[in-house]
C-alpha cells in the first residue's frame, strides 16, 4: 500500500557523479590542470573582500565538490565545474560585503558619561520614572530589568511575572510617560 503513495525518482540518464567520483577525477588530475586551478584561484581572490586567499578559495571548492553540496553536472571538464565554483563561492562572498555595507552603521559609541550634560539629562529622566512608578510593583519590576538589560523573557521569568502582567505594566508605563512628556524608546 505505502508502495503505491510513493513518486517514483526521476528518470535522469546522466546523473551527476558520486563524491567518490570527484575524489578519482581529482586524484587524476595532470599537473597542467592543477597549475590552471592554482591560477584560476589566485585570479578570482585577487579582489575579494575579506582577505580571503586563493588557496582558501580552492579548497572551499574542492571540498564543495567532495562533501556533494556542489554536484559535478556530467559532461563538464572537472576544470570547469571547479572554476565555476570558485566563481559562485566569490559572487556569494561580494554579496555578503554588499549587504554589509547596505546595513546602517552601528550607533554612536559615545556614552553619556564622555558628556556631562547628558550624564545629568539622564539621571533626571531616571529620577523622574523612578518616582512616577513608585507605587507600581509591576512597572518598577520592568524597569529595573531594562536597566539591567534583561530581554523581556528574563524580566518575566526573574520576576515572576506573567505575559499578561509584563504587557499591561509596559502599556501602563507608556502612557504614563507620553502623558508625562517623557520620551518612550524601551522595548
Amino acid at each position: 500500500m505505502t508502495q503505491a503513495l510513493q513518486r517514483p525518482a526521476p528518470w535522469n540518464p546522466h546523473p551527476a557523479p558520486a563524491p567518490q567520483d570527484v575524489r578519482a577525477a581529482l586524484a587524476a588530475l595532470p599537473k597542467d590542470d592543477l597549475l590552471r586551478l592554482r591560477a584560476i584561484a589566485r585570479l578570482r581572490a585577487r579582489a575579494l573582500p575579506g582577505g580571503v586567499s586563493w588557496s582558501d578559495l580552492l579548497h572551499e571548492a574542492v571540498l564543495r565538490a567532495l562533501s556533494g553540496t556542489r554536484s559535478w553536472p556530467p559532461g563538464v571538464p572537472l576544470v570547469a565545474f571547479l572554476a565555476g565554483v570558485m566563481r559562485s563561492l566569490c559572487d556569494e562572498q561580494w554579496r555578503r560585503r554588499r549587504l554589509q555595507d547596505s546595513l546602517p552603521p552601528p550607533p554612536d559609541s559615545t556614552s553619556p558619561a564622555d558628556d556631562p550634560e547628558r550624564a545629568y539629562a539622564a539621571s533626571q529622566a531616571l529620577a523622574d520614572i523612578h518616582r512616577l512608578f513608585a507605587s507600581d510593583a509591576a512597572a518598577t519590576k520592568v524597569i529595573t530589568g531594562l536597566m539591567g538589560g534583561m530581554a523581556p523573557e528574563e524580566i518575566r521569568r526573574h520576576y515572576g511575572l506573567t505575559t499578561v502582567e509584563y504587557d499591561t505594566a509596559r502599556r501602563r508605563m507608556r502612557r504614563a510617560m507620553l502623558r508625562h512628556g517623557l520620551a518612550w524608546s524601551w522595548p
